[in-house]
C-alpha cells in the first residue's frame, strides 16, 4: 500500500469549481445561508439573521402584494427554445395570461423563461421570483417584476402565498422540491382548491407509477392525497384543471389594494 499524497493546488482548485454533475466541495452564492444551516451560532449573530429573514419577508410582501392571482410554473433551466417542453412552456403561459392571471417563475432561463415569454407574448403579467444559486442567473428579458431571495423557505413561502395552482413542467430537484411542497400543503389541508398540472406524461410517468403503486400499497398516502393532481401534455386541458379546481370568478372580486405612495410603492 502506498502513502496517499495531499492534493496538488492544482486538484485542490478544479475541487472548488463546479463540475460536470454538479458536485462541489464548498458552498458558492450567499455566504450566509450555509453558516445559518450548520447549526448554532452566536446569540447576536442569530438575531441579526432573525431581522434579516424578517425583511426578506416584508421585501417579498412589497414587491408581490400587487402582482394579482398568479399561477407558477416551475421547471428546468436547461431546455432551450428548440425543446419540446420549452415550447409547451410558452403555450401554457400565454393561456393562463388570456384567464387574466399573472404567470409567475423562478424568472431564470429555460422552461422558467418560455412560460414569461408566453404571458408577455399574450399581453399578460409576467413576474420571477429568484433564489441565489451557485449557479448565479441573470433574470430572462420577459419579466415585468423580478425578486431575488437569499432563503430557500422565504421563496417558497412567496410562491404558495401568492399563487392559485402549480404547473409542474420537466425539471430535476428543484422541481420535485416545489412539487412535494405543495402536494404536502394540500395533504395536510395547510391550502385548499390548489390544482397542481404535471406537463409532461412520459417525463412525469415513472414518477407518478411509484406514487400511484408502492406508497399507496405501503399506506403512506392515500389515493386521495393525489386527487389535485392532474397529468397532461395538452395547456388547454391544464388550464381546464386549474379552472375547476379554483373559482376565478370569485378570484377577480376579491379585493384589490392600491398603492401608497408614502410606503414607497409603486
Amino acid at each position: 500500500m502506498t502513502d496517499r499524497q495531499p492534493p496538488s493546488s492544482a486538484e485542490n482548485a478544479r475541487r472548488t469549481e463546479p463540475s460536470a454533475n454538479l458536485h462541489t466541495w464548498r458552498a458558492v452564492g450567499d455566504p450566509d445561508v450555509p453558516r445559518f444551516l450548520a447549526g448554532p451560532t452566536a446569540r447576536l449573530t442569530e438575531v441579526r439573521r432573525v431581522f434579516r429573514i424578517a425583511l426578506e419577508f416584508i421585501r417579498g410582501f412589497r414587491t408581490l402584494h400587487f402582482v394579482g392571482p398568479c399561477v407558477t410554473v416551475f421547471g428546468s433551466a436547461r431546455f432551450d427554445e428548440h425543446s419540446p417542453y420549452y415550447a409547451m412552456a410558452r403555450t401554457m403561459g400565454a393561456k393562463i395570461a388570456a384567464r387574466n392571471l399573472t404567470v409567475m417563475t423562478g424568472g431564470g432561463p429555460g422552461i422558467m423563461e418560455a412560460a414569461n415569454r408566453g404571458a408577455r407574448e399574450a399581453g399578460g403579467r409576467s413576474i420571477g421570483c429568484n433564489i441565489h444559486l451557485p449557479m448565479e442567473q441573470k433574470p430572462n428579458p420577459y419579466v415585468d417584476r423580478f425578486i431575488t431571495f437569499r432563503y430557500f423557505f422565504v421563496r417558497k413561502v412567496m410562491l404558495v402565498k401568492y399563487s392559485l395552482a402549480f404547473v409542474v413542467m420537466p425539471g430535476g430537484l428543484g422541481t420535485l422540491d416545489e412539487l412535494f411542497e405543495a402536494a404536502t400543503l394540500v395533504q395536510t389541508g395547510k391550502i385548499a382548491s390548489f390544482p397542481i398540472v404535471l406537463m409532461g406524461t412520459e417525463y412525469w410517468g415513472p414518477l407518478l407509477e411509484f406514487m400511484r403503486g408502492p406508497m399507496i400499497d405501503a399506506g403512506t398516502i392515500s389515493p386521495g392525497d393525489l386527487g389535485s393532481i392532474v397529468v397532461t401534455d395538452d395547456p388547454e386541458v391544464a388550464v381546464c384543471h386549474i379552472e375547476r379546481g379554483v373559482d376565478l370568478e370569485a378570484v377577480n372580486r376579491q379585493r384589490r389594494y392600491s398603492k401608497l405612495w408614502w410606503l414607497g410603492e409603486t
